[in-house]
């Protein structure tokens, strides 16, 4: 009597340790499993996203690198079809180095992301966050310069066109085309109108008169100047500001997908990091 006196009082509490409790006892627990799995596959999820996308830079980087030694390697034809820069401007311009420059930062940027996330490295995802930061500091100093020195653009540019005009035109088969094809596409007579062509090689070569673009109907007179100056056809400069203005919902919808980006492969590498931070604390 006593035995079982005792059996019955021990059991019930043996049975409290032993046993999986209610359904209400376990579903705290069944919670936290269910959440911890929720957590796991966001962030496996957005691993799986960010390799992807810095394995795309690093391939797009490889590209433009590859491109660059191209143009570097043919630098005197791919020159040639370049806008009409003088020789001592295009001394200072060197866009296969610039290619090879951006291409080898893209692709750097794209391993650095790449391996952040496969290889579960805080280190390289706070250098690749960092990265990114700078470029869109950058960038954003890059468009307030550009806002201020608009006004500049243009002085600039006249420069070179009407150097190259009064030089190279007619002379240079290949500048001579891109000039036609760009006046003709566009309508327009040189960088500001026709007297870009005044005293030019092509003026004097052709006996002092301007490129039937620079009137209207050559074909029934003579493109002298008083014709080209009674046709006043627009300059190539007003005209590429023109269709500039008709697309700029393309270029700042461009610009805005390009910052986009951005700021989400800096959110995605600090989401990684704070993540594997959390996790090691």
């Amino acid at each position: 009597i006593q035995a079982e006196s005792l059996c019955t009082a021990i059991l019930p509490s043996i049975g409290r340790y032993i046993s999986f409790g209610t359904k209400e006892q376990r579903k705290p627990h069944i919670k936290k499993v269910h959440k911890g799995n929720n957590k796991m596959g966001c962030f496996t999820f957005v691993k799986v996203v960010m390799v992807v996308f810095n394995l795309l830079i690093c391939l797009a980087g490889m590209c433009m690198a590859t491109a660059g030694i191209w143009v570097t390697v043919m630098n005197d034809s791919f020159m040639e079809v370049l806008p009409p820069f003088t020789d001592q401007y295009l001394s200072h311009v060197n866009v296969g180095m610039f290619s090879i420059t951006i291409g080898a930062v893209m692709t750097l940027l794209g391993m650095l992301g790449c391996c952040g996330a496969q290889k579960e490295s805080k280190c390289l995802l706070i250098m690749f966050f960092s990265i990114i930061l700078i470029i869109c500091i950058a960038e954003a100093a890059a468009a307030i310069v550009s806002l201020v020195y608009s006004s500049y653009t243009e002085s600039i540019l006249r420069a070179w066109a009407t150097t190259g005009l009064k030089e190279q035109y007619g002379k240079d088969q290949i500048l001579t085309d891109l000039w036609n094809s760009t006046m003709t596409t566009l309508q327009c007579c040189g960088f500001s109108n026709y007297m870009d062509f005044s005293e030019s090689y092509y003026y004097k070569q052709n006996g002092f008169l301007y490129p039937p673009t620079c009137c209207v109907g050559p074909e029934l007179f003579t493109c002298d100047e008083d014709n080209a100056n009674f046709s006043s056809v627009v300059g190539c400069f007003k005209q590429i500001v023109k269709v500039t203005r008709r697309n700029v919902d393309i270029a700042g919808g461009i610009a805005a997908g390009v910052t986009a980006i951005e700021l989400a492969a800096m959110g995605v590498s600090m989401y990684l990091y704070c993540y594997l931070d959390k996790k090691a604390a």
